[in-house]
């Protein structure tokens, strides 16, 4: 566990006039399918004894994970959001299908914002539940799978040459809920961990945490940008007064192709706030629905 990992935020100092932070999974690198799909959910089939009805445990991890509003949260809320919907499926109650009790985990998240497995086995040491110990199983499991499963996956094309005129002119971290061992591995496989000043896993907080400690009062709140592609980015940009920039799901590259040559230099130059960015946060909101077909 990172010890006061808000005071490593905080101690930041500003180098340059701006500040960005990026999102990682499934903003710099393509790798949201392969980790939900071939890491995530079979491990949440497995663990949470979820057999009978796979092909639905499916829907519900799929959607609240890649095709939904809360694409990109934190494994443990996607976890309980997945189990609740399931909850409420005819053909979950046809099966007479038995879900886990995740109260214990509920209640954990309602008094922990430093969501990863550091801080679960904390957690489970002292409540010594059941249903605690298969949650940290499956987390770690998840952690292994990945590690072995995910590589040689390079960031999306225009973010290498756009992450170069980044930093020229400003500060730049990572702001991600994926844990920090991954993402170190991630960005060093591809030589870019050099070029930021930090990387921010779950480990050092809600992404929200991430803007409030390491940006808000030291840069004027018109210099500061989130990028990411799923709302929860663009929630932690505007509860701390920042700029969002959205890497829309499923057009990436002319995402980046646009922040590329467009849409940071209006961030520099001081046009990007108003109807330029409503009008990209706008069509960034049509890609992803809140509720489900079913």
């Amino acid at each position: 566990m990172i010890n006061n990992p808000h005071k490593i935020l905080d101690e930041l100092k500003p180098s340059k006039e701006f500040f960005i932070g990026i999102d990682s999974d499934g903003c710099v690198f393509d790798t949201m399918e392969i980790k939900h799909k071939e890491c995530f959910c079979p491990a949440y089939i497995k663990y949470f004894g979820l057999q009978k009805i796979s092909k639905y445990a499916r829907e519900s991890w799929d959607f609240v994970n890649l095709y939904s509003k809360t694409r990109g949260a934190n494994r443990f809320k996607a976890l309980v959001r997945s189990i609740n919907l399931l909850k409420n499926r005819k053909e979950v109650r046809a099966r007479e299908a038995e879900l886990p009790d995740l109260t214990p985990i509920i209640d954990w998240m309602g008094k922990e914002t430093k969501l990863g497995n550091p801080a679960l086995q904390k957690f489970a040491s002292e409540v010594n539940n059941p249903i605690v110990d298969k949650t940290l199983e499956w987390s770690k499991e998840v952690n292994y799978v990945i590690e072995q499963m995910v590589h040689n996956i390079p960031p999306f094309p225009f973010f290498n040459e756009t992450l170069m005129k980044m930093v020229k002119r400003a500060d730049t971290i990572v702001v991600s809920q994926t844990p920090l061992e991954a993402l170190v591995r991630e960005w060093k496989e591809h030589g870019i961990d050099k070029y930021v000043k930090l990387i921010c896993g779950q480990e050092y907080g809600t992404k929200a945490e991430h803007l409030k400690y390491s940006a808000v009062r030291k840069y004027h709140p018109d210099k500061i940008l989130m990028i990411g592609d799923a709302p929860g980015d663009l929630d932690a940009a505007k509860s701390n007064g920042a700029l969002f920039y959205p890497v829309n799901p499923g057009h990436e590259e002319k995402s980046w192709e646009r922040f590329y040559t467009e849409s940071l230099d209006k961030f520099f130059n001081g046009t990007y706030k108003g109807e330029y960015e409503n009008s990209l946060i706008k069509e960034f909101e049509s890609y992803l629905p809140e509720n489900p077909s079913w």
